[in-house]
Parts: structure tokens; sequence; C-alpha cells
């Protein structure tokens, strides 16, 4: 009997937050990644779905918006978990009703500072540095209907330099996410 919880990844770009999920997972007896969810054809996170033997689903917005949220399909794969890893769009209510304290999301800084609409990727970071930061960080969040709102799961810093740029802070950030989140959703998981 296979108890797997099966896993949906939600990303919009190259994928480097699902990439090592999926390899954290990828022998796993308890966690199965079994589909990601994209918003952009010719995104990087359906190369490495393709590679990985992962099916995909692509979404486009009015059904996602206005429709069923995909909540049907989701279903019919027996996904239990929603991670979000680089998705931009908001998640519909619909979809946040059907799976409960079941969609997580991974946040580029230490909200509730810096959260929220337009605030993402190199967006954060510059605000970060502009407002003289000493740190900065990731959030990981369970989602509700608002932006970077969520309960707080985790978080973890890292020291915002004098010498930094939006990029060399930027990968600082991509280290804490590449380390902790395939961790933290192992936790949530089990």
């Amino acid at each position: 009997m296979n108890n797997q919880k099966k896993v949906a990844i939600f990303a919009s770009g190259a994928g480097s937050n699902a990439k090592k999920i999926i390899g954290h997972f990828k022998n796993s007896p308890s966690v199965k990644i079994s589909l990601i969810v994209c918003n952009k054809p010719g995104a990087g996170v359906l190369t490495i779905a393709e590679t990985n033997s992962i099916p995909t689903l692509l979404i486009e917005k009015e059904q996602f918006f206005r429709g069923n949220a995909y909540v049907e399909e989701l279903k019919d794969q027996g996904i239990d978990f929603i991670v979000l890893a680089g998705f931009l769009w908001k998640i519909p209510l619909l979809l946040i009703k059907a799976f409960p304290q079941r969609i997580v999301n991974i946040h580029p800084a230490l909200l509730p500072k810096y959260g929220g609409k337009g605030m993402y990727g190199h967006y954060v970071h510059e605000a970060v540095i502009d407002n003289k930061e000493r740190e900065s960080g990731i959030s990981i969040h369970y989602v509700d209907e608002l932006y970077d709102h969520g309960k707080l799961i985790f978080q973890a810093t890292c020291e915002v330099l004098p010498t930094d740029s939006p990029d060399s802070l930027a990968e600082r950030i991509h280290g804490l996410e590449h380390k902790h989140y395939p961790e933290v959703i192992e936790t949530l998981l089990s």
C-alpha cells in the first residue's frame, strides 16, 4: 500500500527551488512530487519536470481566477499538499479552501516586512538594501487570501553587507531557500 503524500509544486520561472525540492524527495518513501503546475509556457521549471519525468499542468489565468482554480484537476491527481516555489500569481480563495493549511510559500525576505503585491525577486532585495536593513532572509508560511500574509512556519536570516547589490543578496537568500525549504516541507509532511 502506497501512503506517499502527493505534492504539487507551483512555479513560474527557472525552477531552482523546485529542482532542490524534487532532488530532496527523489527517493522518499513518504513524499512524492507528483505534479508541476506552471503558468508560463517555456518556463525553465517545465524542463526540470520533464528531466525528472514529473507530469506538468500548464494553467491559464481565466480558469485559475474565474473558473474552478484547477481544484478538480489537482484532486483527480490525488494531490495532498501544494508548494509554491516562485509562483507569482495570487492563489484564489477556491483553491485555498480546497487545501486548507496545505499550501505553503517561500518569500525572500523576513515577513511581515517586504511582502505584498509586487514584492518578489529583485524588487524585495532592492527595497531591503535601499532601507539599509542589516539583515534579510527567508520566510516560509501558509498561504491565505492575501499576498505574503498566512501564518509563519519558519524564518532564516542572513546579514546584509554594506557592499551588497540586489544580485549578491539574492544569491545568499537563494542559498537559504535551497537549504531550508525542502527540510521544512519534509517536517510539515511527516
